[in-house]
């Protein structure tokens, strides 16, 4: 997939002031700092397109952002760490879960995870969360760049096993990236492809 279009449509706290275009949406939700707007800027070739800070949590809305004009990326708030007050997490975590249940628009959702760290309880909780609401799912892990070829290959297998241990079948999909190198980016947009390929042909959207 090119991507020829890029742009910001609408960033709010509520799911039913959600663009009502009957588009695909891929969400994309991680840990904070998990290198998610990065990953965002690389895929659509616009370093300006989501904002990056050194500071975790920035994004605290759900952003959609029209890509090609058929089909929407959505940057959901991170979890975990964020420096915010209690209460503000609360909100966005509530407003988080409203998205993954409501949003009939939604077709996948790619979960990012630091390739650098050994299997986060957080992250192992969103997966099962997200397997328990039947929402589709795919794993990004990021930063690949950071660690060696075999430390990736150790800590997906960590991944695996731990995840496995959680009652799931088998590993979810899941990409390795480098937003820096710009790794795994064709193969995102080729998996984002084939799946609105799909739904358009059975137009199910």
């Amino acid at each position: 997939m090119k991507i020829n279009s890029a742009e910001f449509i609408i960033s709010n706290s509520d799911v039913s002031k959600c663009p009502k275009d009957p588009l695909p949406e891929y969400a994309f939700i991680g840990r904070s700092n998990v290198g998610k707007s990065s990953l965002i800027n690389m895929l659509t070739n616009n370093k300006n397109l989501a904002k990056t800070s050194g500071k975790p949590g920035k994004t605290q809305l759900i952003n959609h952002f029209k890509i090609n004009l058929n089909w929407f990326l959505v940057d959901l708030p991170g979890y975990g760490y964020a420096r915010v007050s209690k209460k503000t997490k609360e909100t966005f975590q509530k407003f988080i879960t409203d998205y993954f249940e409501k949003r009939e628009q939604l077709v996948c959702a790619f979960v990012l995870i630091d390739i650098r760290l050994e299997a986060q309880k957080i992250d192992l909780e969103f997966i099962n969360y997200l397997g328990e609401i039947e929402v589709p799912f795919c794993i990004i892990f990021t930063k690949a760049d950071k660690i060696s070829k075999t430390k990736i290959d150790s800590n997906i297998a960590a991944y695996r096993k731990a995840i496995l241990a959680n009652n799931w079948e088998e590993m979810p999909q899941y990409f390795v990236t480098s937003s820096l190198e710009s790794t795994g980016r064709e193969q995102l947009l080729e998996f984002i492809d084939g799946v609105n390929e799909e739904m358009f042909k059975n137009n199910s959207l």
